[in-house]
């Protein structure tokens, strides 16, 4: 049976046997029986990691230390609202964090992102709305299922990876991906995307 640590778009933590492109963590949310709670996260530092590094080692969902979650691909792990890890994906977390146009330091982006991607207390995603024609390449949106906005298509979102091509709506649509990661994306940052 999968473990629940496999990160949707909409930021939902579930149980799915695909394997994903990323890790990441939001701090401790399971418990000795590797079971995760309903906290779906337990800091503000939400970061994408490479699955290998250094030859590290870690048993998954280690009691005690941070619940390793797996994404997709990084357009997935963006639109959850995690950004790039600043130690295993330096390079990453540096374009991202000049094309995102952060001066802080990574606490207080991390501050930002927050703000932009979760309602507090209520452990819910929040969403902006932008129109169809104004979304970069790797940002998602919602329409119906999550949609990838990709050269100039949609592609549906699924855990097992991307559907059909589709032509790119027109209008406002509730986008997944918080307002600095597509301002990142618009600015030049390409995520990796599964395709």
């Amino acid at each position: 049976m999968p473990l629940r640590n496999r990160v949707l778009a909409t930021g939902e933590i579930v149980a799915h046997p695909a394997r994903g492109r990323f890790m990441g963590n939001r701090g401790i949310l399971h418990d000795g029986e590797h079971q995760i709670g309903n906290a779906l996260w337990k800091h503000k530092a939400w970061i994408i990691c490479r699955l290998e590094w250094k030859g590290w080692h870690r048993e998954v969902l280690t009691p005690g230390a941070y619940t390793e979650l797996f994404f997709l691909d990084e357009a997935v792990a963006l639109a959850a609202g995690h950004r790039p890890c600043a130690l295993c994906r330096r390079g990453a977390f540096n374009a991202y964090r000049e094309a995102a146009e952060f001066t802080g330091s990574a606490p207080e982006m991390d501050a930002i992102l927050h703000a932009e991607r979760a309602v507090p207390r209520r452990f819910l995603q929040r969403r902006h709305e932008m129109k169809t024609e104004d979304l970069p390449d790797g940002t998602i949106f919602l329409d119906g299922v999550p949609k990838l906005v990709w050269r100039g298509s949609v592609f549906p979102v699924s855990p097992e990876g991307y559907g059909t091509k589709e032509k790119l709506p027109f209008g406002q649509v509730a986008v997944l991906t918080p307002p600095s990661s597509v301002r990142a994306q618009r600015n030049g940052y390409r995520p990796e995307v599964a395709m």
